[in-house]
């Protein structure tokens, strides 16, 4: 995989921007999202469907210019059963938390880190990007993270069969013709 695939596997393709300022802490608001971003998303993470993505959200400002995040994504989609490559339709309806900070913040926070080593293993907060913050990736990333890895279709089974042996076939000796050339 070159550098530019991965790099398009780890962008979102879903954009959702959100100005912190027209937040109103504790209303719940909705993201619904468009047939066309719902194809992407489909082609993305290998889906056969995916209908009714949406996103029930409230938010809460913190200190510092933080903002938390709940609520719960919903959608219908239909993957590939991993056994007999039939539609497996499922239901995903998971809670959702994330907290937003600026950029200083999560810079400074992470020069703090005990270990750097284990810097990638922390649940690092999402950047404030300017003035907004982008609900789009934690829809997609949320979503990606909540399909089931290996959907199986009820009562599909995978038939193991026995290798056939092979038939042993003697094995040519380079020095069998010199065997036979004593022989002479």
């Amino acid at each position: 995989m070159t550098q530019s695939q991965n790099e398009d596997l780890q962008r979102s393709p879903l954009t959702h921007k959100v100005k912190i300022a027209t937040m109103e802490p504790g209303v719940e608001k909705t993201i619904e999202i468009a047939e066309d971003e719902r194809r992407a998303i489909m082609g993305l993470l290998d889906l056969l469907d995916l209908d009714g993505l949406r996103f029930d959200y409230r938010v809460r400002h913190g200190a510092g210019k933080r903002v938390h995040v709940s609520g719960r994504l919903k959608a219908d989609v239909v993957q590939t059963c991993v056994v007999s490559l039939e539609p497996v339709p499922g239901r995903i309806d998971v809670s959702v938390e994330a907290e937003f900070w600026p950029q200083e913040k999560i810079e400074a926070l992470q020069a703090r880190a005990e270990d750097p080593s284990q810097a990638g293993e922390i649940d690092w907060p999402e950047p404030i990007e300017g003035d907004a913050i982008d609900l789009g990736p934690l829809v997609y990333e949320t979503l990606a993270t909540a399909l089931d890895p290996y959907p199986k279709k009820t009562g599909a089974e995978f038939a193991w069969s026995d290798p056939q042996p092979m038939a042993e076939t003697p094995k040519n000796n380079p020095f069998a013709v010199l065997k036979d050339l004593k022989k002479s």
